[in-house]
């Protein structure tokens, strides 16, 4: 009887080595390709890494629930844009205006590669702000970033009142990603060419109101709204 159960538990500790274990990487791959090919979130941790092949206690390892996959999502993004951005040789000696054209322009051509999924993860039409839980992460590390630059610019500044609030303008970063992305969600032009000028007219409209230099820049993108119909 002891040599029965011993078998039975040698088959059991076998057949639990045999579930393979899905990486970080490999999680998000698949989840990626579920809501691609589904068109619809999976609903149970345990049904979807079944249908992976591996058990709902690996899934755990990495993410607390399928809203912390999604912003992981996001956050790859953001890190693979910046990684890329970095890897220019000219990047360190670029301006801080460059270098935040530069992010932007390597973010929406990583978004576009993955624009089937962007437009299943987040509407078309509607407030980006209430998906603000799947952002958060890509919030925070945005403002990081903008406040990298901001802090970078006041230190160039001697005169105290002409020193900007690094909170506000990284705030601001935030809300020109989001305005961004809403107009990069709706933009119909080939190869997303009015998202290329949305992006480097408010960029260059934001750095003017940072370097308090004449708006004509704020009035020039304003221009570019009403033309484009982004009233």
């Amino acid at each position: 009887m002891f040599e029965f159960n011993s078998v039975i538990m040698s088959a059991t500790t076998s057949a639990k080595k045999k579930v393979k274990k899905l990486t970080r990487k490999q999680w998000i791959d698949v989840y990626m390709n579920h809501l691609l090919e589904l068109e619809t979130p999976p609903t149970s941790v345990y049904k979807f890494a079944k249908d992976n092949g591996t058990e709902e206690s690996n899934f755990y390892e990495f993410f607390g629930s399928f809203d912390g996959i999604r912003a992981a999502i996001w956050n790859a993004f953001f890190e693979e844009s910046m990684a890329l951005a970095i890897k220019q040789p000219e990047y360190d000696s670029l301006s801080n205006q460059e270098k935040m054209l530069t992010f932007f322009y390597t973010f929406f051509e990583l978004l576009t590669a993955n624009r089937s999924y962007v437009l299943l993860a987040l509407p078309k039409h509607g407030d980006l702000m209430e998906y603000r839980t799947q952002l958060k992460g890509l919030r925070r590390r945005v403002k990081d970033f903008a406040a990298t630059l901001i802090e970078e610019e006041n230190e160039q500044k001697h005169i105290k009142f002409l020193k900007q609030p690094v909170a506000f303008f990284s705030e601001g970063a935030w809300l020109q990603t989001l305005f961004l992305m809403k107009y990069w969600l709706e933009d119909s032009s080939p190869q997303f060419e009015n998202t290329d000028m949305a992006i480097e007219k408010s960029v260059r409209a934001v750095f003017d109101v940072f370097q308090t230099k004449p708006l004509e820049s704020v009035v020039d993108f304003g221009k570019f709204l009403w033309k484009n119909n982004m009233r």
